[in-house]
C-alpha cells in the first residue's frame, strides 16, 4: 500500500505532463468539463483558491486607489466596430447573440424543439474582453480634466470561444479582473501601466510563490490596439511559459475611437490616455504546473482553500468522541490566530471512511499542513504534522502548544520553500544564447527550456521563427535592456535589446 501511494497520480509528471496535469485536476477536486461546449465547473477547493487569489489582489488595487464596479456582459457589436484593430484580434472567438427570445414547437414524435425567435436589430458580442463597453461608459463620465483619473476594475466572466480547451489554462468561459483606467496625460498612463505590472510580479511572487520574468510584449505579441503590453511570463515544469497577466498601455486608440475627451487645463479639447490590465483564473492553472507533484496538487498557503487539515484517528468507538473535541477546540485556537493579516483556515474531517483514504485526499488536494490526532496523541497532548512541501510520509510529533505557537513560521517556511524551489527550477532552465546555429537546433528538444537572446528583428524575422518552431518571443525581460551591444541573433545588427524565446501554452 505504501508503496503505491508514492505515485498518488498516474501518470506522472516525466511520463506525460499533458495527462499527469489532468489527473492532478481531477484527483485534487479542482474543477471538471460542463455539459456546455468548452466550460468548466470549478468546484469548492479549486473555488475557493479563486476566491482568495480574488480577495487578496483586491486589497492591491484598492490601495492604489482602484475602484470597482460592473459593467454588461453583451456588447453592441457596433462598439466593436468602432475600434477595428481591436475587433480583428478577437473575432475568430466572438460568440454571437441575434435573437432574444424562442419559441416551443411539437414535434411529430411528441418531443419539443425551441427555436430562436424575434430576431435582434443589432446582434450583441458576449465580451471576449471590455475595453469598448467601459469606454462608452468612461465617455460619459468624463467631461473636465477634474474627471480625471477614472480607475475602475471589474471582477467578471469573458467568453472566447476556444476550439482546444483544457481546464484552467484555457476554457470558452472563464472567471478574470479587468481593470481599465484613464488619464489626462500620456505620462499618467504609461505610470499606471507600469505600476499595475510591479502589483502584478509582486502578487505572483509572494502570494503564490511563482517566480516571473517581468518584461514588455514583442510587437507582434502585443494586445490588440495597445501601444505597449507588459507581461509577467511564468515557467511551469514542463519549462513552458505560461502568460500569467498583462498590463496595457493603450495611448488615445481606444479614447479616439468611441470620444473619451475633457475640457483640458487651457480649455481645449483632449483625449485621455488609456490603460487596461488583467489576470484569470489561468492563474489556477499556473500554480498546478508549477508546484504539484506526482502526488497531487500543491497549494501555496497563502491562498490555500484550507490551510491546516486536522484529521480525528478514532480507532476505538470510546474514545472517539474526546478525540474529535480535541480536534474541534484545536481548530478553534487556529482560527484564532492569522497569517499575514487573515484569520487561518482550518478544516476539521470528520467523515466516517478509512483514516489512510482520508489521508491520500488531502495529500492530493493539496493541503499545506495536515494534522493527525489520535489516542495517544491526546493522551500526551501532542499532535502528528504532516506538511505537503515535504515527502507524504514524513512525520513530525509535536506538542500542541508549541504546534500552535509556531504555525504561522511553519506556514511562512512552506511558502519561502515552495518559491525557492520553482525559482531555482526556472533559473536552471534559462540560457543565454548568441549563436543562430545553437539557437535553431536548440529546439528540437522534447522539453526545451527558455533561450535569451539579443534581438533586432522585424515583425516579419519574428513570426517566421516562430512557425519554424513553435515558439515566441516570450518578452523583452526589463532587467536585461541596457547592457552590452551585440550582434542579433538572427541579423546581426547591433542591440541592446535582449529577447526571451521559449514553447508556451
Amino acid at each position: 500500500m505504501a508503496k503505491q501511494a508514492k505515485n498518488a497520480i498516474s501518470p506522472t509528471r516525466s511520463e506525460d505532463f499533458p495527462e499527469w496535469y489532468q489527473q492532478v485536476v481531477r484527483e485534487a477536486d479542482l474543477a471538471e468539463n460542463s455539459e456546455t461546449r468548452g466550460c468548466m465547473v470549478i468546484k469548492p477547493w479549486g473555488y475557493g483558491i479563486w476566491e482568495n487569489i480574488q480577495h487578496q489582489l483586491d486589497q492591491y488595487f484598492k490601495r492604489t486607489g482602484h475602484q470597482n464596479a460592473y459593467f454588461p456582459l453583451l456588447i453592441p457589436l457596433s462598439y466593436l466596430e468602432k475600434e477595428a484593430e481591436h475587433a480583428e484580434g478577437f473575432a475568430t472567438e466572438c460568440a454571437v447573440v441575434t435573437h432574444h427570445r424562442l419559441e416551443a414547437q411539437k414535434q411529430e414524435d411528441g418531443s419539443t424543439k425551441m427555436i430562436p425567435t424575434g430576431e435582434l436589430t443589432e446582434p450583441y458580442v458576449i465580451r471576449p474582453t471590455s475595453e469598448t463597453i467601459i469606454g462608452a461608459a468612461f465617455a460619459r463620465w468624463t467631461e473636465s480634466y477634474r474627471d480625471l483619473p477614472l480607475l475602475i476594475n471589474q471582477w467578471a466572466n469573458v467568453m472566447r470561444w476556444e476550439m482546444r480547451t483544457r481546464l484552467f489554462l484555457r476554457t470558452a468561459e472563464f472567471l478574470w479582473q479587468e481593470g481599465h483606467t484613464a488619464h489626462e496625460t500620456k505620462e499618467e498612463a504609461i505610470e499606471e501601466t507600469r505600476m499595475i505590472h510591479g502589483v502584478y510580479e509582486d502578487f505572483l511572487r509572494d502570494h503564490l510563490a511563482i517566480p516571473v520574468i517581468p518584461g514588455e510584449k514583442s510587437e507582434a505579441e502585443r494586445f490588440p490596439g495597445a501601444d505597449m503590453t507588459l507581461t509577467v511570463e511564468a515557467m511551469v515544469q514542463d519549462k513552458k511559459a505560461i502568460q500569467a497577466g498583462t498590463s496595457h498601455f493603450l495611448g488615445q486608440n481606444f479614447s479616439k475611437a468611441q470620444d473619451i475627451s475633457f475640457t483640458g487645463r487651457d480649455g481645449s479639447v483632449q483625449h485621455a490616455w488609456t490603460t487596461s490590465w488583467g489576470v484569470s483564473t489561468r492563474l489556477i492553472g499556473t500554480l498546478i504546473m508549477t508546484h504539484s507533484d506526482d502526488d497531487g496538487f500543491v497549494a501555496p498557503p497563502r491562498i490555500a482553500t484550507q490551510q491546516i487539515v486536522i484529521i480525528p484517528v478514532t480507532p476505538k468507538e470510546d474514545t472517539r468522541d474526546a478525540i474529535i473535541d480535541a480536534c474541534e477546540a484545536l481548530a478553534k485556537t487556529l482560527r484564532a490566530k492569522q497569517f499575514h493579516g487573515e484569520y487561518l483556515r482550518v478544516h476539521v474531517d470528520k467523515r466516517d471512511i478509512r483514516g489512510g483514504d482520508k489521508k491520500w485526499e488531502w495529500v492530493k488536494k493539496g493541503a499545506p499542513v495536515r494534522i493527525e490526532i489520535g489516542p495517544r496523541d491526546l493522551e500526551n497532548r501532542k499532535v502528528c504534522m504532516q506538511r505537503r512541501d515535504q515527502d507524504a510520509f514524513d512525520k513530525s510529533f509535536l506538542d500542541k502548544e508549541e504546534f500552535i505557537q509556531n504555525i504561522e513560521n511553519t506556514l511562512q517556511e512552506i511558502q519561502d520553500n515552495l518559491l525557492q524551489k520553482a525559482t531555482e527550477f526556472r533559473d536552471a532552465n534559462i540560457s543565454e544564447c548568441s549563436e543562430l546555429n545553437e539557437f535553431e537546433t536548440y529546439w528540437d528538444q522534447d522539453q526545451p527550456g527558455w533561450l535569451l537572446t539579443p534581438w533586432a528583428g522585424t515583425t516579419e524575422e519574428e513570426e517566421t521563427l516562430s512557425k519554424k518552431h513553435k515558439i515566441t518571443i516570450r518578452c523583452l525581460p526589463l532587467d536585461k535592456q541596457d547592457g552590452d551591444v551585440a550582434p542579433c541573433i538572427l541579423t546581426g545588427k547591433p542591440t541592446k535589446t535582449r529577447a526571451i524565446w521559449g514553447r508556451s501554452y
